[in-house]
């Protein structure tokens, strides 16, 4: 997305991190009468992603620069659309112009759309005033996307339901290869693919705690149906075992420190877009704001 010519050294503006997620593994262990998939996984932040910029409005407009994100139409765009619900649930007149600096591939798995919907969420709480708490924001986030509100609170987390029952899990330190293949992976299709397997035995802490390869449900149907993912799978494999993050086409491996991250990512064939990033101890997002109270 191309940079507007805003000032941003003008101190009306304010810039937030939104940063990525990996799930280190994702089941479906069944579905809810409604037909939405039950899932587990640990969601894992990163200590890299998108940055937003915003600039509070006295006029209550919600407006977007930049154009065209990944071809989502203005009144689409979660960022906007989050907004847009803060008003409404906190009875504000107030509005923000939105600058997106975008980092995180669309439909990679990495929760981008998500986490940039968290931290208009999140940051325009703080600079409108409105003060609502956590359980609100995470609720509002919600009713935008089942990966929101986990970007919203901030933590590593072990998550059930749909993706929203989660529960905060201390992680160690490590660092990742990222892989992009270039595949916007179609969530909703890939749901309701017959090769999918949608009744996996639910796995427990102690199980994740303790090493046991718990996979991702949607490896098999994107490897199968994706020639790019399968590529991206085996240029991993020479450095460590490949996961994929989400149900989109990112893939990546774990790693103990940086050094060893980045030697492995020199490793790789110069074809696959690859690069390194720290798994986060808390949100980059919820230092941020933290900061911002301390002013």
């Amino acid at each position: 997305m191309p940079m507007m010519s805003h000032d941003f050294n003008d101190p009306t503006w304010s810039a937030w991190p939104a940063p990525a997620k990996l799930n280190l593994f994702l089941r479906i262990v069944g579905r809810r009468a409604d037909g939405y998939h039950l899932l587990q996984t640990v969601f894992r932040l990163l200590d890299w992603g998108d940055t937003i910029r915003l600039r509070p409005r006295a006029d209550g407009r919600i407006v977007r620069h930049g154009g065209s994100v990944a071809g989502v139409a203005e009144a689409d765009d979660l960022t906007v659309r989050a907004a847009l619900a803060l008003q409404k649930s906190a009875n504000c007149g107030q509005g923000a112009d939105i600058v997106i600096e975008k980092r995180i591939p669309a439909g990679g798995g990495f929760g981008g759309g998500s986490s940039d919907a968290a931290t208009v969420l999140v940051a325009l709480d703080a600079l409108w005033g409105t003060g609502l708490d956590v359980e609100t924001l995470a609720a509002l986030g919600l009713s935008l996307g089942a990966d929101v509100p986990v970007f919203v609170r901030g933590d590593n987390a072990w998550a059930e339901g749909v993706g929203e029952d989660l529960r905060p899990v201390a992680l160690a330190p490590a660092w990742y290869v990222l892989a992009d293949p270039g595949v916007h992976a179609p969530t909703a299709a890939l749901f309701q693919s017959a090769e999918l397997t949608r009744d996996a035995a639910p796995a427990t802490m102690s199980d994740f705690v303790s090493g046991r390869p718990l996979g991702n449900a949607f490896e098999p149907v994107l490897r199968q149906r994706e020639a790019a993912v399968e590529a991206a799978f085996a240029a991993l494999a020479r450095i460590g075992p490949p996961r994929l993050t989400g149900s989109g086409s990112g893939c990546f491996v774990e790693f103990a420190t940086r050094e060893s991250a980045q030697a492995a990512l020199a490793e790789l064939p110069p074809g696959l877009r690859a690069w390194t990033a720290a798994g986060a101890q808390r949100s980059p997002l919820r230092a941020a704001l933290e900061a911002r109270r301390r002013g």
